[in-house]
């Protein structure tokens, strides 16, 4: 779908498993979180995860990257203790 608004959040990581380790689990949320103004794709290549957010206006747009940018994070906390 195309939306009006767009931005990549990209993350890197020291290896390519913790990469991995983060897109897996930011996997299941890819479509649960989205709404009707908003949604977010999840894709992983070698030690780096990109996150694209999109949106129909600004203020969707804004609470996306908020909301991911959470999910990273939380993402990135579980995932330390599996390293």
């Amino acid at each position: 779908m195309t939306r009006a608004h767009e931005t990549v959040l990209s993350f890197t990581y020291p290896t390519e498993r913790r990469a991995r380790v983060v897109a897996d689990a930011l996997g299941p949320e890819v479509g649960e979180i989205d709404d009707a103004r908003s949604g977010a794709t999840v894709d992983r290549e070698g030690d780096a995860v990109r996150v694209r957010v999109f949106a129909d206006d600004l203020v969707a747009l804004r609470a996306g990257v908020n909301s991911w940018s959470r999910l990273v994070a939380v993402a990135e906390r579980v995932g330390a203790g599996r390293d």
